[in-house]
């Protein structure tokens, strides 16, 4: 069976973007300045989209990139999908 990977971009990311499509259960990896990490996914979770890193309590902001791109709805679970159902856009304008 291939591995299945996920993007983290900065340190900082509290988020990885899935490389491909995962099923619950499925192990996915992501690559740090180590090696890499290995995450259960606990749902559910299409190419493209995001799962969590460790566990982000309700409002804290999401990190992706380095930036805040949302803040926490509820309380999101280790390797749950992170997207418009448990998080609320955060847009600054300087």
């Amino acid at each position: 069976m291939m591995k299945k990977y996920a993007k983290k971009i900065m340190s900082s990311d509290n988020v990885a973007t899935c490389v491909a499509d995962v099923r619950e259960g499925d192990t996915l990896f992501v690559k740090n300045e180590v090696g890499e990490e290995a995450y259960k996914a606990a749902g559910d979770i299409e190419f493209g989209h995001k799962i969590a890193l460790r566990d982000i309590p309700k409002g804290e902001y999401i990190y992706k990139y380095g930036q805040k791109i949302g803040k926490a709805t509820r309380e999101i679970k280790t390797g749950e999908w992170v997207h418009t159902h448990n998080v609320a856009d955060h847009y600054e304008v300087k």
